[in-house]
């Protein structure tokens, strides 16, 4: 299957998303779709899927127009969507979501579920994506549920596959067992749009690319020629520069002192098992580790949003380990939280109430009784300029923004306030490379004036780029500490795998 977009434009309101767009995706060919976020990569998916009609240009199938009505137009023509953030029921198997709404029946029209098993597992077997047809969706990692998600197209018979932002939820080992799905289906024949902000994932798996800027085509690029920095110029319109300066400091005395700390997940089993750490003012400390080593729970425990099973916590000198969210908030603990839309924003309210989320009931937003609205505007569109957060509106629903834009303004509304301390946890995830190095700025900005530091990440680059010491997790314990200054990818990967240089 070929499709070629012509002219496509699409407004929402005063705002043009896509302007005038052309673009040709080929059968057996992996097209890399690059742009900041809010630049229009989604939007323009979402026309070719069927989930938003064209203000105006055309699509054309095989050389023919065709015209779709909705979403079922598209899946109907052999066009599927992997998303970004999952259309899937939690609490359904995995064989109950990949048939929903196509659901296999025998006689009297009952559900035969043994046959939807069946033509999983064989989708599965065919395709390299081995997943349990009888599992819980909710009980499998992200990376199997995002297997589920491309099965579900495939079941569908789709013959070409968009992949918005596939890699912005996986650990590095998904994103190599990613690559493998996607190349084998390009060799299946299936026409593939691989959208992302991340540069070197699309000259590793990209045959052509093409790059959106301001809801527009400003360039391609050979992914045999191309480096990172020409596109990331075509992408932001200047140059960018992939790691932030950083001048040597000795830094200050302890700030946050975790002393045979202990968690436990939603099993009751031990998550984090006993661990001790120190985080001194003006240092940044990383955490690095595969996905999955007890980091999501070391965060959640630390700001007060899982109990601590055993161990102390101490800020400035203060025993903190019963403290509440809202307690440690006070004392000036900043919390960039690893999932934006379940632990950082309420995606049915606006911009500018997602801005105060976590101080509204404070001066200056609260007036006792009342909310101080101008302030509350003020302190967002502050945040949507410093950040450049993409939007219509403060007014517009936080939901209605791409997930990069999610993203910068949970980081701008955390980092805009005054803090002592700064716990990040995948700071960056989901963001453009222009964007990236103002917050790696906005942070290091942090630590010379003194904040203690704390980032939690699965991008090695990042943590190395930024840290001043780096602690390893695994198996919720840390097995290695390196100096920021003179660690290297290969003796931290080593340690990240449970094993030593």
């Amino acid at each position: 299957m070929d499709i070629e977009l012509r002219g496509i434009t699409k407004r929402f309101g005063s705002v043009v998303a896509n302007s005038d767009v052309n673009l040709t995706i080929r059968a057996g060919e992996i097209l890399g779709l690059l742009g900041e976020n809010g630049a229009g990569k989604s939007t323009l998916m979402n026309v070719l899927s069927g989930l938003y009609r064209p203000d105006e240009g055309q699509i054309l199938i095989d050389g023919k127009p065709v015209n779709f009505r909705g979403a079922g137009d598209a899946i109907r023509a052999g066009i599927g969507m992997v998303h970004q953030h999952f259309m899937l029921v939690p609490v359904f198997t995995v064989a109950e979501n990949v048939v929903l709404g196509v659901e296999p029946v025998k006689a009297l029209d009952r559900l035969d579920m043994k046959t939807a098993r069946a033509q999983v597992r064989a989708i599965s077997t065919e395709h390299g994506l081995e997943v349990d047809p009888d599992a819980i969706i909710e009980e499998i990692p992200v990376g199997l549920q995002q297997r589920v998600e491309i099965i579900k197209v495939l079941f569908r018979s789709a013959n070409a596959i968009i992949f918005d932002e596939p890699t912005a939820v996986l650990t590095p080992q998904e994103v190599i067992e990613f690559f493998g799905i996607i190349k084998s289906l390009r060799e299946a024949g299936k026409a593939l749009v691989f959208i992302t902000h991340k540069l070197g994932e699309v000259l590793e798996v990209a045959d052509r690319i093409s790059v959106l800027r301001a809801g527009k085509i400003v360039g391609e690029g050979d992914p045999r020629t191309a480096t990172s920095a020409d596109l990331a110029e075509m992408m932001v319109g200047r140059p960018v520069r992939f790691a932030v300066e950083r001048r040597t400091s000795p830094p200050g005395g302890p700030l946050l002192e975790v002393k045979n700390f202990t968690v436990l997940n939603e099993r009751d089993e031990i998550a984090v098992a006993g661990i001790d750490f120190t985080v001194r003012e003006g240092e940044v400390v990383g955490i690095a580790g595969v996905q999955g080593n007890g980091q999501t729970e070391l965060v959640e425990a630390l700001t007060g949003l899982r109990p601590t099973a055993a161990g102390t916590l101490t800020f400035a000198g203060e025993d903190i380990t019963q403290a509440s969210t809202r307690e440690r908030h006070r004392k000036l603990i900043a919390h960039i939280p690893e999932d934006r839309q379940r632990s950082g924003l309420i995606t049915d309210f606006s911009v500018a109430e997602n801005s105060v989320l976590d101080s509204y009931y404070a001066p200056p937003f609260s007036a006792g009784i009342s909310m101080r609205w101008p302030e509350v505007y003020r302190e967002s569109a502050k945040i949507v300029e410093d950040f450049d957060v993409r939007t219509a509106s403060i007014h517009t629903h936080a939901g209605n923004l791409s997930g990069g834009n999610q993203q910068k303004l949970v980081v701008g509304r955390e980092m805009s306030r005054d803090t002592k301390l700064l716990i990040a946890a995948q700071p960056t995830r989901g963001i453009d490379v222009g964007s990236i190095e103002y917050i790696h700025e906005r942070i290091v900005k942090a630590r010379d004036e003194g904040d203690g530091i704390l980032i939690v990440s699965t991008e090695l680059d990042e943590v190395m780029s930024l840290s001043d010491r780096i602690l390893v997790m695994y198996r919720g314990r840390i097995v290695a500490e390196f100096d920021g200054a003179t660690a290297t990818v290969k003796d931290v990967g080593l340690a990240m795998a449970g094993m030593k240089a």
